[in-house]
């Protein structure tokens, strides 16, 4: 980046596996027609703090704060479970909101409640639910998969293992398929694991599998319980291991309602970004 920038403190966070770069940007330091570059260049692993999305938190009108959400490819997101875990921690721990709040999205407002290590988010409404559809993938042949949008689009696939999957080669064929242009889709493959469920998922923006995705995990287990897979609460195991649970109620004919995501959010370091961590190479 050619303009020089002073040295900005952030704390990296970890989400059951998903990381993130959060800055306090309620006096700002970037212009949102730089921070989609800002966030490419410091989301980079092994040459910058490295992330799977960065976070500015700023004023709202409206609820306790607000967030602009970056992937890590600098594109422009509209939710993120686990990273609205984080930011709801990070804002309690600097004073911005107390243990419960209420912050703005581009999803719509989120509520959350802090309990130490442990957040638990009201996730927004799902909608555009689309059960039991046949998708064409390549030479794979066609595929069984279901539809649900929790804030972001999600694709779910029941697998018998999903230990087995290639979830970066099929995933990206999913994501990048001419069914959900121009977006794109997540895409989660998902296996029943001791009553609950094991997920893995490839992230749009990462552009990878992530060790996990809380809105992927709320999609799986929606469509899990409307196919008579399991019920609410439903315990997800996550890639990186950790656990996340979902609860909602069923209002029948596949309605939905009080979509909760509860799971841990660490902070890892606290840290200051030099002006050579957004080098280009």
């Amino acid at each position: 980046m050619k303009k020089k920038l002073p040295v900005i403190p952030f704390v990296k966070m970890s989400g059951a596996g998903n990381d993130f770069i959060i800055i306090d940007h309620r006096n700002a330091l970037l212009s949102m027609d730089e921070a989609g570059k800002f966030a490419r260049l410091v989301c980079r692993r092994r040459f910058s703090v490295g992330a799977d999305g960065l976070f500015l938190i700023e004023d709202s009108d409206v609820a306790d704060f607000k967030w602009h959400f970056f992937n890590a490819d600098g594109s422009l997101a509209e939710m993120c479970g686990n990273g609205a875990r984080c930011v709801a921690r990070f804002a309690y721990m600097h004073g911005i909101a107390s243990a419960n709040m209420r912050f703005e999205t581009l999803a719509g407002i989120v509520e959350a409640r802090v309990a130490d290590v442990n957040v638990t988010i009201k996730m927004p409404q799902p909608h555009s639910l689309q059960l039991s559809t046949q998708l064409a993938v390549g030479d794979d042949g066609t595929i069984e998969i279901h539809f649900l949008d929790t804030g972001v689009p999600h694709v779910v696939c029941f697998v018998d293992d999903v230990d087995k999957v290639d979830v970066k080669a099929m995933g990206r064929a999913i994501r990048y398929h001419d069914d959900f242009q121009p977006a794109g889709t997540n895409v989660n493959f998902v296996s029943l694991a001791g009553g609950g469920l094991k997920v893995r998922t490839y992230e749009r923006g990462v552009e990878d599998e992530t060790l996990a995705c809380g809105t992927g995990a709320t999609a799986s287990a929606i469509v899990a319980s409307l196919l008579n897979m399991t019920a609410s609460p439903v315990e997800i195991m996550t890639t990186g291991n950790n656990q996340l649970k979902i609860s909602f109620d069923a209002l029948g004919e596949g309605g939905i309602d009080n979509v909760l995501l509860k799971g841990p959010a660490h902070v890892i370091y606290k840290g200051e970004l030099s002006p050579e961590a957004l080098e280009e190479l």
